[in-house]
């Protein structure tokens, strides 16, 4: 497998609404493998095919190292609780920058492995917060978007004397 060029903020790709992975293949493990090569490299926790310019709807996770990675093709999320929850989140395509986001603590999602077989997940806390931010990306918005406006400003002058 290979690391792959992932890419910076503020590439307009990153703002890119992703296809649908119709093809279920020897390929796409592949660039599903790639995919994990390059979060660990990064190093992430998560990633879409999207932040290396495939813009195809695949996400790989790897929360907790006793349970390795998992891949998500075509992830939607059904249902998403009214309890919210705040939590620390950052971006592979802007090292070294994050901030404190609100979503939903809980959510219902379906998906697709990388056979093409659906399944259909909860996720609560952490795990919740992974797979929405992720969507948010193959669906083109990028993280920086779920904050306030004064807080992306802020954020966005103290990374850009940071690189």
């Amino acid at each position: 497998m290979a690391i792959r060029t992932i890419l910076k903020y503020p590439d307009p790709g990153l703002s890119r609404p992703c296809e649908p992975v119709t093809v279920f293949d020897a390929s796409l493990t592949a660039l599903a493998h790639d995919l994990l090569d390059t979060m660990r490299a990064a190093p992430g926790a998560g990633i879409t095919a999207a932040h290396i310019g495939v813009f195809t709807r695949l996400v790989v996770l790897e929360l907790w190292k006793e349970t390795g990675p998992r891949f998500y093709a075509n992830p939607e999320i059904l249902v998403a609780s009214d309890e919210l929850m705040r939590h620390m989140e950052g971006s592979v395509s802007m090292p070294g920058a994050n901030d404190e986001v609100e979503r939903p603590k809980s959510i219902r999602f379906r998906y697709q492995d990388l056979d093409g077989a659906v399944h259909e997940e909860e996720a609560e806390g952490f795990y919740s917060i992974c797979m929405q931010h992720e969507v948010d990306q193959l669906d083109g918005i990028f993280w920086l978007k779920r904050l306030s406006r004064l807080k992306r400003d802020r954020l966005l002058r103290k990374w850009g004397k940071g690189k």
